[in-house]
C-alpha cells in the first residue's frame, strides 16, 4: 500500500510540476549563435512581448497579437485585401518571435529587456489603436481596425520557417516587377530568399518616379571629391554612368563625376526610392527614374495585394514570396 500511495505522489509531481515546465522541440538555431526555442504554449494563451516605445522612452508588455494588430495598422495599407493583410500578419509574427526572448531569441541589442521596438529603423514599425483610428478617420476607423484583427486572429499563432527555425521574415512596398535576393543587397544568402518575378504591384502609388537634382546640391550631398561640378564644367558626356547591375536588374554600382558609389549608397544619400533607377543629365540638373520602392527583398506588399484580389489566399502569397518555407504554430497546433 505504502509503494502505491508513494507511486501516486511521484505521478502527481511529474504531471503537475515537471511535464509543464518542460521546454518542447526547438525550432533551430537563430542566426544569432544562440540556439532558438520554443516553449509550451496552450492554445488561445496569451504570449507577452515587451516593447520599447521609441518616442517615450519606455518598454511595454503586451500580448504578441496584440502587438501585431499595431504592426499590421502602421506597416500594411488597412484597404488591401484581407488575405494580403493576413499574409504580412504572419510575416510581422515571424520577426517577433525571432526576436523575443520568451523564445530564445536575442531581444533588442539598443534596449535590454525590450524584445523590439517600435522604431521602423530597428525594428518593425508600431501604432496604437487610437493612432491608427485617428489616422484613418471617423468613417473609416471601425472597419479598418475590425479588419486587422480578423487578420491577425485568423493567423493566430502563425510563423514562417525553414527547415523548422523562424526566418528573417523581411518585406518591402514595391518590389518593381522583380523581387531582389538577400545576396544581392547584403551579400549574404538565405535559402528562402530569392528573386522572384512579381508584375501583381504595377498599381503601386509607388511603382515609379522621378526626382530631380541641381548639380550643385549633389556636390553637396555626395562630397566635393567626387567632382560632379568639375566634371559639368569640363563639358565631360558622363557626368554619371551605371556600371553594374544586380541579378534582379538593380543598379550594383554608379560612377557619379569620379566617385563610384554602390546603387545602396547613392540611394541613401540621394534619398531615392530603391536602388532600380537609371540616370540623365539635363542642363544643370541629374534626373533619377526609379521602379519600385524599398529594399525589394522578401515579400512585396503590393505584390501581395494583387495576388490576394486574383483569388491566392495568405498561405499561397507566403510561399511564393519566401522559398521553401514551411508554416508553424508557435502554440503547438
Amino acid at each position: 500500500m505504502r509503494q502505491v500511495t508513494l507511486l501516486s505522489v511521484v505521478l502527481v509531481i511529474l504531471v503537475v510540476i515537471i511535464i509543464p515546465t518542460l521546454v518542447v522541440r526547438s525550432l533551430g538555431p537563430s542566426g544569432t549563435g544562440k540556439e532558438m526555442r520554443s516553449v509550451a504554449v496552450h492554445k488561445g494563451e496569451d504570449i507577452p512581448i515587451k516593447v520599447y516605445m521609441h518616442e517615450t522612452n519606455q518598454i511595454f508588455e503586451m500580448s504578441l497579437e496584440d502587438y501585431i494588430k499595431g504592426v499590421l495598422a502602421a506597416e500594411m495599407p488597412a484597404e488591401f485585401d484581407l488575405e494580403a493583410l493576413k499574409a504580412q500578419a504572419v510575416a510581422a509574427r515571424t520577426y517577433a518571435v525571432k526576436n523575443m526572448v520568451f523564445f530564445g531569441g536575442p531581444g533588442l541589442a539598443s534596449r535590454p529587456g525590450a524584445d523590439v521596438s517600435t522604431d521602423h529603423r530597428e525594428s518593425q514599425a508600431w501604432t496604437s489603436e487610437a493612432q491608427a483610428k485617428q489616422r484613418w478617420g471617423p468613417f473609416k476607423a471601425d472597419d479598418y481596425w475590425k479588419k486587422i484583427s480578423q487578420a491577425v486572429e485568423g493567423t493566430r499563432g502563425l510563423i514562417l520557417t525553414f527547415s523548422g527555425e523562424p526566418i528573417n521574415a523581411v518585406f518591402h512596398s514595391t518590389s518593381g516587377g522583380q523581387t531582389a535576393s538577400a545576396r544581392e543587397v547584403w551579400g549574404f544568402d538565405y535559402p528562402y530568399l530569392q528573386s522572384v518575378a512579381c508584375q501583381w504591384d504595377q498599381k503601386s502609388p509607388r511603382y515609379q518616379e522621378t526626382k530631380e537634382w541641381a548639380l550643385s546640391d549633389l556636390e553637396s550631398r555626395l562630397g566635393a571629391d567626387a567632382g560632379v561640378m568639375a566634371a559639368a564644367q569640363n563639358g565631360s558626356s558622363a557626368i554619371a554612368q551605371i556600371i553594374d547591375h544586380t541579378a534582379s536588374g538593380r543598379v550594383a554600382k554608379v560612377r557619379v563625376g569620379n566617385k563610384t558609389f554602390t546603387g545602396a549608397e547613392l540611394r541613401e544619400k540621394l534619398e531615392l526610392r530603391s536602388t532600380d533607377f537609371s540616370v540623365d543629365v539635363k542642363g544643370d540638373k541629374m534626373i533619377f527614374h526609379t521602379t519600385g520602392y524599398g529594399h525589394g527583398v522578401g515579400l512585396c506588399q503590393y505584390g501581395a495585394n494583387g495576388l490576394a484580389k486574383e483569388g491566392r489566399d495568405f498561405r499561397q502569397i507566403l510561399t511564393y514570396y519566401y522559398t521553401g518555407v514551411a508554416l508553424k504554430n508557435v502554440h503547438g497546433t
